[in-house]
């Protein structure tokens, strides 16, 4: 807590009654809500400045025709210009999925969601309110023609925004059945309003990693799945008991729901005629997934404990870094994991993250890809999260196919000081537009985007620059 904050708290804690807290906390919370209905309100103005036909005549692309228009709400609502979203979301401090949300949901709420929108600008509903019910209607399945969301925008707007998200599909699946854009289904019950809209569904929540390493998955079932499911994670509770596990009853269902689907990938690949190797419970090796873990690790010495010998050994820490979304493990974790008799431990060669690699030509070898990957984790665009695995490898400063043949110095050399890693829209933005970058250290970039504005990326994330600011690393 910084000491101004501290001071700011003591000095309210001294002026005011608890009546009196009370109101500054609400004046707060409503300050907070006129500035978000503010920030749609320029969100759908910047979508104003760029509309498709922006793209032929803007003077920040480099390229024409290398940028397209692109609907980000629902049918009705104007095109922009594709890389508009990117500088708002830099300036912003998010990732361009980020700010081409907010666009979306400002023009949604503008031009579909009228009634909605003129109440958040009064500061009768508060705009995160309006964006649950604009990305509701923006990606309802069937898509809400324009008939059917203005009967949604005015039923929302009759209860002034206090719809709940249970409430809110309830009467999506209304509309839907209301304006017959769902396909007639024989079967279905002519006075069930609901029954046009399946619910099942089977959903992984990857953005939140409880610290013990474990995710939530949701589901719907039919019933008679739902039974059998319930039967088979008790059976396999009840084996894992009988086997010695002293585990609670929901620790032994957890872990039961992923031996079926191990067992599932195994009997699979068996019933494909895999010819893979049997394992001792007479069951082919499950599917292989591969899972790339990061530790810290630091030598340390110590006695073999025979001749009292000192020998370096390698220790690990408590925490480490799933790659695959960039999650938290703990090593007790993978400890458990390496002790399944049915999993397989691949171990690679360690990488120097700051050794300078380098190739010949163009093209770019495993080895260095793989070092640049690691060395970026994602998309070293400003606030992009994309994983590095999956993203291109980018020459920072580009490389000239003629220059060996014209006998001239290569300028963008296949090098690691020359490599970053930049998802397919990002590196299409720096390839095609004004946004440029360059390596001030390894794996730390500098961004300047086309109205100047400039900021500092590394492996923790991204930074604010004024242009006069020193970034660290800089030669």
């Amino acid at each position: 807590m910084s000491e101004a904050l501290a001071e700011e708290i003591e000095r309210v804690g001294d002026d005011l009654s608890a009546s009196g807290l009370l109101a500054s906390i609400r004046a707060e919370r409503d300050a907070e809500n006129t500035a978000a209905a503010r920030q749609l309100e320029l969100a759908a103005r910047w979508a104003d400045l760029h509309p498709p036909e922006s793209i032929h005549s803007a003077a920040a692309f480099t390229i024409p025709g290398s940028e397209h228009e692109e609907p980000i709400a629902g049918q009705g609502c104007p095109l922009v210009a594709e890389f508009c979203v990117a500088e708002l979301g830099a300036e912003l401090g998010m990732s361009s999925v980020a700010a081409k949300k907010l666009i979306g949901h400002a023009l949604e709420l503008r031009h579909r969601l009228p009634r909605l929108w003129r109440q958040v600008q009064s500061g009768r509903v508060p705009a995160w309110r309006a964006r649950s019910v604009a990305e509701t209607t923006i990606h309802a399945t069937p898509a809400l023609t324009q008939d059917a969301v203005r009967w949604v925008d005015a039923q929302v707007a009759a209860v002034a925004g206090r719809i709940g998200p249970a409430q809110l599909d309830r009467l999506v699946a209304e509309t839907i059945k209301r304006f017959d854009l769902a396909a007639p289904d024989p079967a279905a019950d002519p006075e069930d309003g609901y029954l046009s809209v399946d619910p099942r569904h089977a959903t992984l929540d990857d953005q939140d990693v409880h610290y013990s390493g474990t995710m939530h998955f949701e589901a719907d079932l039919d019933i008679a799945d739902a039974l059998d499911l319930d039967g088979a994670l008790a059976q396999g509770a009840a084996t894992l008991k009988a086997l010695g596990s002293a585990e609670s009853l929901d620790v032994r269902r957890a872990k039961a729901l992923g031996d079926l689907a191990r067992t599932q990938t195994a009997l699979d690949l068996h019933s494909q005629g895999s010819t893979s190797a049997r394992d001792q419970d007479g069951l082919p090796a499950a599917r292989e997934v591969v899972l790339n873990v990061h530790f810290d690790a630091t030598p340390a010495q110590g006695s073999d404990g025979e001749d009292d010998s000192t020998v370096v050994q390698t220790v690990f820490g408590p925490t480490g870094r799933l790659e695959e979304r960039q999650k938290l493990l703990l090593l007790d974790q993978v400890q458990k994991w390496c002790g399944d008799s049915r999993t397989t431990i691949t171990i690679k060669p360690v990488i120097d993250l700051n050794a300078e690699l380098r190739a010949p030509g163009y093209d770019i070898p495993d080895p260095i890809r793989e070092q640049v990957a690691l060395r970026d984790r994602t998309c070293v665009f400003p606030w992009c999260t994309r994983p590095a695995r999956g993203a291109d490898v980018d020459h920072v400063v580009e490389f000239d196919h003629d220059a060996e043949a014209e006998g001239r110095p290569q300028p963008g050399p296949t090098t690691s000081s020359n490599l970053a890693c930049l998802c397919r829209f990002h590196h299409r933005l720096k390839t095609f537009t004004a946004w440029a970058y360059r390596m001030i250290a390894p794996g730390v970039f500098e961004w300047t985007s086309p109205h100047g504005h400039h900021y500092l990326r590394d492996r923790h994330g991204t930074t604010r620059t004024e242009p006069d600011d020193e970034p660290p690393g800089r030669p």
